[in-house]
């Protein structure tokens, strides 16, 4: 008997319908990945079932008994919960008061804390999470807090857990240890439902597979009914001509030299060169150093030591402004905290980094804003029904054009894209390749940092390894391969390792 399904689910906001008679069934002791591009009904459809949202029509079936799902609480009561992207913690109480949260143990309105620090130590040690159950939230990494926020799913003996985006935010040790926590839960019998874009994820842990496009129920698989191109096709309901559109772009002149770099605790002595026309990839373990180099070169913080050459010419850049003006572009791997101002327009996400340059007198002109814009969403072929709505009701590939589109306006010669694609479908995904393709066709460069192994190899053309925060090796595309890269990877960590 299934855990839960659901039947000709419909469901409309503001007189839109959005899922079109979707069927979805969960069975006990299985992983049930759901997928589809972003804007295809995944999270609205998992809405109904942990009762934000009621079903505008269609049943919801549970253990063989048709139920109805009002709120959150309810469906907590029946044995659903829900572990979001967007963390929701309360980041000045314990682990042990998050997961124990509205359920503390007591009597008479007295909270047994005593009682409720064994339990969660005794459930944390359970699920093998090495974390002291007094510590606040806010003192935890992000990829901790998920962790507690699966333990707390896990302390309500759910039967059906929804984890939306899990690895998003973790490294690859990190993820291991999660996977192994899932097979736990599926011995157990407890049904999971997946949401990723991470195609290697959903064929190492999912045992199904249904897909939604539009709204719409496509199909369910067996993991080994389907491979990955047999999965994209079905998400985006055409073949991808390939899933790294890179081009070859000729490779010119040297446009930035970075020498010797160093900054305290962050990364030490790197060296490398930047060409016309090339997209130079960074990988490297979470904790090597990419981003923190990244701010750096473009005046967020300052080195220590070393030089960056640009054009020739030695630069010393105080604060971002001066690298903008330079012609450097910085795309953050935080789209949503860094790289937008979520509740603002479209049109005023785009024009950001460029008022001083759309008015006169200290005044922007409107006319020229909205011009600008314009330009920019025909260019970067950006959805949006009108450029005046915000840009927090945007899809994720379409946030990330949006984050393009205020920087081309200063027209870069350089970009630092880092994290280019997370979060995102695989359809946005091809999108962002190709406009990445156009961009160094045009003369231009790219550094891009990325945690994806098959986006780095398929849109590099060069890739430096970083590793504990050193430059451990540098490969041409002719010499790219995941056991390569994997060895440079862990070349300063294992010689850590070996020293303690």
């Amino acid at each position: 008997m299934s855990l839960i399904e659901l039947k000709d689910i419909r469901k409309s906001f503001y007189g839109v319908e959005v899922l079109h008679g979707v069927n979805f069934v969960l069975q006990p002791g299985t992983v049930h990945a759901l997928m589809g591009e972003n804007g295809a009904g995944k999270s609205t459809l998992m809405k109904v079932i942990a009762g934000v949202h009621a079903a505008d029509s269609g049943k919801v079936l549970m253990e063989g008994k048709e139920v109805e799902i009002t709120s959150p609480a309810k469906a907590r009561e029946m044995g659903i919960a829900m572990i979001h992207q967007e963390l929701s913690a309360e980041q000045e109480m314990s682990v042990a008061e998050n997961i124990f949260l509205g359920r503390e143990p007591g009597k008479f309105g007295f909270i047994d804390y005593r009682k409720m620090y064994k339990d969660t130590n005794d459930l944390l040690n359970e699920l093998g999470i090495h974390l002291d159950a007094k510590a606040k939230m806010k003192q935890l990494r992000v990829a901790d807090q998920q962790m507690v926020e699966i333990a707390k799913a896990i302390s309500q003996n759910a039967k059906v857990v929804i984890m939306d985006e899990p690895t998003s935010s973790i490294t690859d040790r990190e993820v291991e240890r999660l996977f192994e926590i899932i097979r736990r839960l599926k011995k157990a019998g407890v049904g999971i439902i997946y949401i990723s874009h991470k195609m290697d994820e959903i064929f190492q842990i999912c045992d199904e597979m249904t897909v939604l496009r539009d709204g719409n129920y496509i199909n369910t698989f067996k993991a080994d009914e389907i491979d990955e191109n047999g999965l994209i096709r079905n998400m985006v309901g055409r073949d991808l001509d390939t899933q790294f559109p890179k081009e070859h772009s000729k490779i010119g002149e040297t446009i930035l030299s970075v020498e010797h770099l160093t900054r305290a605790n962050e990364y030490e002595d790197i060296s490398f060169e930047l060409h016309r026309g090339e997209i130079l990839g960074f990988v490297g373990l979470v904790g090597a150093g990419r981003t923190e180099l990244m701010k750096s070169i473009f005046g967020m913080t300052k080195p220590d030591s070393g030089r960056i050459v640009l054009d020739g010419k030695e630069v010393h850049f105080k604060a971002p402004k001066q690298a903008i003006k330079n012609g450097i572009a910085y795309v953050t791997e935080d789209r949503k905290g860094e790289g937008l101002v979520l509740p603002m327009s479209v049109e005023n996400n785009i024009t950001l980094v460029a008022l001083a340059d759309l008015g006169k007198g200290g005044f922007t002109q409107k006319s020229k804003e909205t011009e600008v814009s314009a330009e920019q969403i025909k260019s970067l072929g950006i959805k949006v029904a009108r450029p005046s709505i915000a840009v927090k009701s945007l899809s994720g590939g379409n946030q990330q054009k949006v984050v393009l589109a205020k920087w081309m306006i200063s027209n870069p010669h350089i970009l630092i894209f880092d994290e280019p694609t997370r979060g995102i479908d695989v359809g946005a995904k091809a999108e962002i390749y190709k406009i990445m393709s156009d961009y160094v066709s045009k003369g231009n460069a790219i550094i891009m940092v990325s945690s994806e192994m098959p986006e780095a190899m398929g849109m590099s053309d060069r890739i430096i390894v970083l590793s504990n925060h050193k430059f451990s090796g540098e490969l041409d595309r002719s010499e790219f391969s995941e056991e390569a890269i994997a060895q440079m990877q862990f070349k300063y960590m294992q010689n850590k390792q070996g020293e303690e």
